[in-house]
C-alpha cells in the first residue's frame, strides 16, 4: 500500500493565511468574488445552513472565512464594533482594484495615494466590517529613503512622498 506524502503547508497556502469571521459569510464570499476576484476553493456548511468554513483564493493567496459562532467565541467585526486588523492586498493596478472594490460595495476609508514607502496605497472597508489595504509598489526605495520619507511626512502631513 502506498502512502501519500502530506505537505506540512497545503498547496496554494503560505505560512500565514487570514481567517475572518463574517455575519452572513455566504454573502461575503459573493462580495469578495466581485470586489477582489476571489475564487471559491472549498466550502463546508453545517446541517442548519451555517457556513463552518470556506477557503477562497485571491491572487496567489488564500483567505479562509466562516459565519459567526458565538459558542466558539467567533464574532464578526460588526458584532465587536470594528476590527483592529487590516488585510493587505498587493495588486498590479491599485487604482483599478480600489475602484472595483468600491463598485462592489466597499466603503473608501483612504483614497489611493502615493506613499512615502514607494507604493500607491488606499484603504477600504468591506460590508462585513473588515478593513482592506490595497497597494501597488511603484518605486523601489532603500530603508534610509523610506525613513527620510516618513520624517518628511511627519513634518508635513500633506506630503505624500519623499
Amino acid at each position: 500500500m502506498s502512502q501519500n506524502t502530506v505537505q506540512p503547508i497545503p498547496e496554494g497556502f503560505h505560512s500565514i493565511t487570514p481567517h475572518v469571521v463574517c455575519k452572513d459569510a455566504v454573502r461575503a464570499i459573493e462580495f469578495y468574488a466581485r470586489a477582489f476576484g476571489a475564487e471559491e476553493i472549498f466550502r463546508l456548511t453545517a446541517p442548519g445552513g451555517a457556513l463552518i468554513h470556506a477557503t477562497l483564493r485571491i491572487g496567489n493567496s488564500m483567505l479562509m472565512l466562516a459565519d459567526e459562532c458565538p459558542p466558539m467565541g467567533a464574532f464578526s467585526p460588526q458584532k465587536l464594533g470594528g476590527t483592529p486588523v487590516t488585510i493587505h492586498l498587493s495588486v498590479d493596478d491599485v487604482d483599478a482594484s480600489f475602484a472595483r472594490a468600491v463598485g462592489a460595495g466597499a466603503t473608501p476609508q483612504m483614497p489611493v495615494t502615493e506613499m512615502f514607502w514607494g507604493a500607491r496605497y488606499g484603504v477600504v472597508h468591506d460590508p462585513f466590517g473588515h478593513a482592506w489595504s490595497i497597494a501597488t509598489q511603484v518605486r523601489n526605495l532603500s530603508p534610509e529613503e523610506i525613513q527620510a520619507g516618513l520624517a518628511a511626512a511627519m513634518r508635513d502631513p500633506v506630503a505624500k512622498s519623499a
